[in-house]
């Protein structure tokens, strides 16, 4: 039997691995839903694979069978949205198996016991975060024959640039030093990177929305985003405009003050009324930004390329750079819907960012789609009123 191990742990990869099974002739299968009201599973082992009255067509090989499994992240948001995604890839036939991956004392032992069997069958295996400590030790157990990269958003870009230079995987946002934990794992994050490179014997593919030169060797396949189209929408447009909130404050790049300060003019300049919450965001931030802005903020319980393109949905949605600035106008495309980025200026970055920060955040609005919109903020002084243009 032909089997595909995915294993994801934020609800955009299990998107994404929704959008990279679309594409594939091989049927889905799916099982039982497995869990406690939180979604943990219920017992021991994967569940067996059943066909439910909903579930897609079968055509192809009927021993292809892909199964999820969510290494599940302890933030609840996080977890809240995987749960709804979880329900959306079973509903379209898929084997989704939670795995409290980070409960505490000895669930990284559990973990690996129950996926020992799976790991060594695995023809191919799908991750959607090549950075992950965890999926790099997993990685550090089993050789798939075919490994497919899907996004978990603007890292896919590092990632592949990374591979394609031969460096060690470092997350672009992060300090290029290493720190104790990084020297400890160092080991694991080599064998990991080596298991991600093509070889003799392994197909490496990936799977994005995102522009990328393809690495010596490996496969790039679009993601247009078409089983989003297929399946939701077109959506009801609103007045005004949506902005799409980021947590490059939680991440140390931006400060705090310009961050707020910005989402205040494009508030006012753009006639904003929402602002669509990362899943990241600080409750302190975001009570900052309502009170300040009176922009009512929202919580998207899906991703928000489903948000979007279930509606309603502002006829303009400003971003800052991020993944929607290259994956929003595929989800909404014919509909009418403008998407816009904002420029990071380098006097809202912290001391604190890396080196790479203003390179990489630069990057990812120059090779935005041709649909849409640049602004470039312009600030001679912190306390200075911006300007778009």
């Amino acid at each position: 039997m032909t089997t595909q191990l995915a294993f994801v742990e934020s609800p955009v990869q299990l998107l994404n691995v929704l959008e990279w099974a679309h594409t594939q002739t091989a049927p889905r299968s799916a099982a039982e839903p497995v869990g406690t009201t939180d979604g943990a599973p219920a017992g021991p082992g994967l569940p067996a694979p059943r066909t439910p009255a909903n579930a897609a067509p079968s055509t192809g090989d009927p021993a292809d069978a892909l199964t999820v499994v969510v290494l599940s992240p302890t933030d609840p948001m996080s977890r809240g949205q995987l749960r709804r995604m979880a329900q959306l890839a079973r509903d379209q036939g898929l084997t989704v198996h939670w795995q409290e991956a980070r409960g505490g004392r000895g669930a990284l032992v559990r973990t690996l016991r129950r996926l020992a069997q799976p790991l060594r069958s695995a023809e191919r295996v799908i991750i959607g975060d090549p950075f992950s400590r965890y999926v790099q030790l997993l990685l550090t157990l089993f050789a798939p024959r075919h490994l497919t990269v899907v996004d978990d958003g603007t890292a896919t870009m590092e990632f592949a640039a990374q591979l394609g230079r031969g460096e060690r995987l470092v997350r672009w946002h992060r300090k290029g030093s290493l720190g104790p934990r990084e020297l400890v794992l160092a080991p694991v994050t080599t064998l990991a990177r080596r298991r991600l490179a093509p070889a003799r014997g392994r197909t490496v593919e990936i799977f994005t929305s995102l522009p990328v030169e393809a690495p010596e060797g490996v496969t790039v396949t679009e993601n247009a985003y078409a089983w989003t189209r297929d399946t939701f929408g077109p959506p009801l447009l609103t007045g005004g405009a949506d902005l799409v909130g980021t947590s490059l404050v939680e991440t140390g790049v931006v400060d705090a003050d310009h961050y707020a300060r910005v989402v205040s003019e494009l508030a006012r300049a753009h006639g904003a009324t929402r602002y669509f919450a990362h899943r990241r965001e600080s409750a302190e931030k975001l009570h900052r930004i309502a009170v300040e802005t009176g922009l009512q903020v929202v919580r998207p319980e899906l991703p928000l390329e489903l948000i979007a393109r279930r509606g309603p949905i502002g006829r303009t949605v400003v971003s800052f750079p991020s993944t929607v600035v290259h994956t929003l106008p595929l989800a909404l495309a014919g509909t009418g819907v403008k998407v816009a980025v904002i420029d990071i200026a380098p006097e809202w970055l912290r001391a604190t960012a890396s080196p790479r920060a203003q390179g990489f955040l630069s990057g990812i609005t120059g090779t935005a789609a041709h649909e849409v919109d640049r602004l470039t903020a312009r600030a001679a002084h912190p306390a200075d009123r911006l300007e778009f243009g």
